[in-house]
């Protein structure tokens, strides 16, 4: 089996680190070749950390000539500048989320990579949750017919100095967490015919930016429901992802840690009054190894064995969506 060199650049993405450790768990696919960090601070608060330790540190250049592939993990507000020298340099990449920078850079990324026949691979990490997958299944299968309402909320308690984090990005929550039901919904229903957003800031710990947001995406007859808060208690216990149709509704509560999944269709639906359902078992991923799957995709992407499931197309669509919610469709 041909192993794939690979880098990172960047690690201050606060995913970024685990992604490496399931790079390293697989050395059947993976030669890591280093990681290449250009901002001292990261390096001193996080260079040390296992996932990284024994590594050699290389310069942005180095590291490039060395590998096949790169794993972007620098802080959001770069991830598209460095993506884009990656895939200039003939590289496939595995991207985090969202992309930074303007529309028209993340799009001149997405075409000179599909130009050059390079993959590219986001870090949407519920992709790959067993629950969702199910869902899509279903989805797709027309096992739920018709769908008219989607309802995905993915919130946090968040501390202070996280907030304050939070509040470099324009859409604040929405940009960082919203991404990851933008990208949930685009692949259920597409791009949205109309977006209306509501971000609300509740100034809680004296922080002032969007931490209480919802999006209203339109499609016909249906509408998507994105629910993201940084002061909701609890809202960790509440990330779900509901999706009803004509012919049946399944609901995904927690989305993770520990998931639990529910179905509910015609056949059960007898008393509209009363709550009937059915539990799936889809069993859980720990959140230690929730990126075990995406890796291993990664790796298959890149040597053939798999056609990458989310197209330039698809990216490209998560993207423009999530700032339609943010800036409206001036942005476009």
């Amino acid at each position: 089996m041909r192993k794939i060199r690979i880098g990172q650049i960047g690690i201050g993405h606060n995913h970024g680190e685990a992604k490496m450790r399931s790079v390293r768990k697989f050395g059947n696919l993976f030669e890591v070749t280093g990681y290449a960090e250009e901002d001292e601070t990261w390096v001193a608060s996080r260079g040390n950390n296992a996932g990284y330790r024994g590594l050699p540190r290389l310069s942005v250049r180095e590291l490039l000539e060395k590998s096949d592939a790169v794993l972007v993990e620098t802080d959001v507000s770069v991830l598209t500048e460095y993506a884009r020298k990656c895939v200039a340099a003939g590289k496939h990449i595995h991207m985090d989320k969202p992309a930074s920078g303007t529309l028209a850079d993340f799009k001149e990324l997405l075409d000179t990579a599909k130009e050059k026949k390079l993959v590219v691979q986001l870090g949407y990490m519920y992709r790959y949750n067993p629950a969702v997958q199910k869902a899509m299944q279903l989805t797709k299968s027309g096992d739920l017919g018709r769908i008219l309402s989607v309802d995905a909320q993915m919130s946090t308690f968040h501390t202070k100095w996280y907030k304050e984090w939070l509040s470099r990005f324009a859409g604040g929550s929405m940009y960082i967490f919203g991404s990851h039901l933008v990208d949930l919904t685009v692949s259920l229903l597409g791009e949205p015919d109309t977006v209306a957003s509501f971000l609300h800031h509740t100034n809680t710990d004296g922080v002032d930016f969007p931490d209480n947001t919802l999006a209203v995406l339109g499609y016909g007859a249906a509408l998507a429901r994105l629910y993201v808060s940084s002061a909701e208690v609890n809202g960790w216990g509440r990330r779900q992802l509901t999706v009803a149709g004509e012919k049946g509704t399944v609901s995904i509560l927690p989305l993770e840690n520990v998931t639990a999944m529910t179905y509910s269709d015609l056949t059960i639906a007898a008393d509209p009054y009363r709550d009937m359902k059915r539990n799936i078992d889809v069993g859980d991923i720990p959140q230690d190894c929730r990126y075990d799957s995406m890796m291993c995709e990664f790796y298959d992407c890149i040597t053939g064995r798999k056609e990458n499931p989310y197209t330039y197309a698809h990216e490209y669509a998560v993207q423009k969506t999530l700032y339609r919610i943010i800036y409206g469709d001036t942005i476009c």
